[in-house]
């Protein structure tokens, strides 16, 4: 990387406390996401039950690049280059089912492993070009969690090696066995970076979501592990059912009508992080003995999941104990551009952020609600897409119009000229500059400067 490049955007501008405003706002910098980082990172194109075929094919598209990522086999996921090396005509468009690529220009054809299976008048080429030259060029590939992840650097790190340390904390809860509830996309009015935002932090909820702290502790911390970032309620009670220290002073509740107010919320106004199986179960909470305490009620709700998930056929994740679940954290931001939430281990919420094009003033937005369904019970895969954000037809649910509501509003309060960054909260919004500065050090120093070293941070936790 160049002195001038690194000169331009430094990342120690970026500390716990202070995010300048070129980095969400500037079109330069926008551009320069699309030297640095896009064409050298990992990111998510889709999950594997879209592709369970051979010959299935998922197109994913970020900045200019157009993807192809096809189950080429059985026991095999390829990704080439969404272009025929001929005329450069795209070979795909969104997802399907193909024997070969054939491109419509000229009617060149691709087999599903990218060989050319043919070249009309081949004759006439001579002896010009090998058969690596007339094959489609290959991305590489890996998968965790479900997810097929790609990345356009043939030179870059193994996907675990990048990921480190996510899987060490969340990869017992097995997200490869959940399934789409629903999947939405929007086009967003904001920079990518700015809708990321609204999902990687909770200091926000206490202002945007006042219904939730009825029956939460909203209190956070947060941290960067390398790259990576995690998110988690700061307190030392039963996790996180119980009403919020922010409010008046009342009298004490019954745990149970919290996490029946926690439940029926995400379940009716975010359609994830509740099951429809947690929802159903709400009538057995009162069969719960009153006489439990706050953290026997809560291990006998979860056991009464368990039971019935097993019941269903659906795969429950049997590593999981109650310490790594609260080691996990609850709300993980996997750089670059995806939040999850996992707190109810059965129904999860996935949100991946992307630019629209080069337009640095909106994005693309994909909202994946995954749960875990009993044995033929999940519902078929329904690709939504909506132009328009506020169009009645998305249905977001109240809690994401909440988070909605303030994109635009920040988008043009951070042109202000009176604006010169963001005055960051450094305990529960460390996660946010965290993912700043690593964004800023992955395209100054290169696409391995900020892996997770888990060595040092082994020790640095044993000190």
């Amino acid at each position: 990387m160049s002195t001038q490049s690194r000169q331009q955007f430094p990342t120690a501008e970026v500390t716990d406390n202070f995010l300048p405003r070129d980095d969400q706002s500037s079109a330069a910098f926008a551009r320069f996401e699309e030297e640095r980082l896009w064409p050298y990172v990992w990111q998510i194109a889709c999950r594997l039950e879209e592709i369970p075929h051979v010959g299935d094919f998922v197109t994913y598209e970020v900045v200019d690049d157009s993807i192809i990522v096809v189950r080429s086999s059985e026991t095999e996921v390829k990704a080439f280059h969404n272009v025929c090396p001929h005329r450069g005509r795209q070979l795909t468009e969104g997802c399907g089912k193909a024997r070969m690529f054939k491109c419509r220009f000229h009617g060149w054809e691709f087999d599903l492993d990218g060989k050319n299976a043919l070249v009309i008048d081949r004759k006439d080429f001579g002896d010009y070009f090998s058969d690596a030259d007339i094959a489609l060029k290959p991305v590489r590939v890996d998968m965790w969690g479900g997810f097929v992840f790609i990345n356009m650097d043939p030179d870059c790190e193994p996907l675990a090696d990048f990921l480190a340390p996510v899987d060490d904390y969340c990869g017992k809860f097995n997200f490869q066995n959940l399934r789409y509830r629903y999947y939405k996309t929007a086009i967003m009015p904001c920079n990518w970076k700015t809708g990321m935002g609204f999902f990687n932090e909770f200091y926000h909820v206490q202002q945007s979501h006042p219904q939730l702290i009825e029956h939460m502790e909203d209190y956070s911390a947060s941290s960067g592990f390398g790259r990576h970032a995690a998110m988690w309620y700061d307190n030392d009670s039963i996790y996180p059912y119980q009403r919020s220290s922010r409010l008046p002073p009342a009298p004490k509740r019954d745990v149970r009508d919290h996490i029946r107010g926690v439940v029926t919320e995400f379940h009716n106004n975010l359609g994830a992080m509740a099951s429809g199986r947690s929802y159903r179960l709400l009538e057995k909470l009162d069969a719960i003995p009153s006489t439990l305490s706050d953290f026997e009620v809560l291990a006998e709700w979860g056991r009464i999941q368990v039971e019935e998930a097993t019941k269903e056929g659906a795969p429950w994740p049997t590593e999981l104990t109650p310490e790594y679940i609260m080691e996990s954290r609850l709300d993980w931001h996997v750089f670059p551009n995806t939040i999850y939430l996992h707190g109810s281990i059965d129904s999860v919420i996935w949100y991946r952020f992307r630019p629209n094009g080069h337009d640095h003033d909106t994005c693309i937005m994909d909202v994946w609600s995954l749960e875990l369904y009993g044995e033929g019970q999940a519902p078929p895969l329904k690709r939504q897409f909506f132009a328009d954000w506020k169009d009645p037809a998305a249905d977001w649910g109240r809690i994401l119009v909440q988070d909605f509501a303030n994109m635009l509003a920040v988008r043009k309060g951070m042109k202000s000229r009176a604006f010169n960054g963001s005055l960051m909260n450094p305990i529960q919004e460390k996660s946010v500059t965290n993912f700043y500065r690593s964004l800023r050090q992955f395209m100054n120093e290169g696409p391995k400067a900020g892996t997770y070293q888990r060595d040092r941070a082994e020790a640095l936790a044993a000190e």
